[in-house]
């Protein structure tokens, strides 16, 4: 996630407007790449079943095509910057990430809705690697923390739009409900298009950073592992409670919304958790708080479980990052390594979203119906990441 960004350079000192903009278009990026181009997806996915323009196997795997463009967005994103320039790579990527709403307002086929998926999460993916990092320098350092949480507050507010419209768009066909949010997508294109500060790093780094230590790797599969751990909430969460509950769309949706208010919240809570008691005793916690509320699904389905474990693992969806870049930073030796480091655990973030997307896909389409199986493997891949962290993590503070 984007939170790499605290390790800016020194800022330029530019007017109060200035900063305003820039931090303004740095939310409207999030909210449309991450918080609708990824997340407006997961309340359709029963009514895109519903309607018949893919069975729940095709849907999942259109889901998981969206993860595989974050990967792809995520490896990609800074080398495009460096050749293109930072500002023209963010503007093509709004439009891109607008693109695919309106390509979606009918079932063409598969395989023209998982392109425009895989685009989707490209797009979302670029934006949150160039975002921030094109703004925070030029953000004095004493505003920066006040900025940065406007700047991610956009993707769990927009989880809760998508969770509050989509079930109202969808009473008039699902049509006008992808045009509804390319229409929104448009509207935040136009909000961050003219915001980005005229000095913005146009280039990337491309010095090599020295030898991570064995901590710092294997904090890249801690990391990758908790990934895993998210996919059954971000991928089946609202199906689950839609059909596999048979509450409908409707009450389905409502937790979407719980989970996009714990995603809000997520990353100011875990970071004031680990100013307290330091980011390595604050990860594990975190570890430890994911296994109980991910596996909690997995053996009850009642409305608390649901309120509970929804808004727990929405907050940590973001969150996680968070705890994540603290422990970096205390782990490598070095700014370089932070920065290249960053780069290698947001791919490997990526990387255990998109491989555990594909494959939960390819069991719930062996077992339909079977939630408990996606639930108990994701806090399973979790339980392996805090055995990991606990014996490869090093310095205990």
């Amino acid at each position: 996630m984007a939170q790499c960004t605290t390790m800016a350079a020194d800022p330029v000192s530019p007017d109060t407007g200035a900063i305003v903009r820039a931090t303004l278009a740095v939310f409207a990026a999030t909210l449309l790449g991450i918080g609708l181009a990824r997340f407006a997806y997961t309340p359709l996915i029963p009514a895109v079943i519903a309607a018949g323009w893919f069975s729940p196997a095709d849907t999942a795997y259109l889901g998981a095509a969206n993860l595989s463009g974050y990967i792809a967005g995520a490896v990609l994103g800074r080398p495009m910057a460096a050749r293109l320039g930072t500002v023209p790579v963010l503007r093509l990527m709004l439009l891109l990430a607008t693109a695919t709403f309106f390509a979606s307002v009918a079932p063409v086929s598969f395989a023209w809705f998982f392109v425009w998926r895989f685009c989707s999460g490209f797009a979302g993916a670029v934006l949150m690697v160039l975002a921030a990092p094109s703004v925070l320098p030029h953000i004095p350092a004493g505003k920066r923390g006040l900025a940065g949480g406007v700047m991610f507050t956009g993707v769990g507010i927009g989880m809760i739009a998508s969770g509050t419209l989509v079930p109202i768009l969808i009473g008039h066909g699902l049509a006008v409900a992808w045009l509804t949010l390319g229409g929104m997508a448009a509207v935040l294109t136009a909000l961050a298009w003219t915001g980005w500060p005229q000095g913005a790093p146009a280039r990337a780094a491309t010095r090599s950073a020295p030898r991570a230590p064995r901590a710092l790797k294997a904090l890249y599969v801690v990391y990758g592992l908790s990934a895993v751990g998210l996919v059954p909430h971000m991928l089946f969460l609202v199906d689950f409670v839609a059909r596999g509950l048979h509450q409908g769309i409707a009450i389905g949706a409502r937790y979407w919304v719980v989970f996009g208010v714990g995603a809000m919240l997520g990353p100011v809570t875990t970071g004031l958790v680990a100013d307290r008691i330091g980011f390595a005793r604050a990860l594990r916690l975190g570890l430890l708080v994911q296994i109980a509320m991910i596996g909690l699904l997995a053996v009850a389905s009642d409305p608390v479980s649901l309120v509970a474990s929804s808004l727990v693992i929405g907050a940590f969806t973001p969150g996680i990052a968070q705890l994540v870049l603290g422990r970096l930073q205390e782990l490598a030796p070095d700014d370089r390594l932070r920065r290249s480091g960053w780069t290698v655990a947001t791919i490997a973030f990526a990387l255990g979203q998109a491989a555990s997307a594909y494959a939960m896909s390819y069991l719930f389409a062996r077992h339909p119906g079977d939630y408990a199986l996606l639930f108990g493997l994701g806090a399973a891949a979790v339980l392996a990441a805090l055995v990991l962290e606990l014996i490869a993590g090093g310095d205990r503070r």
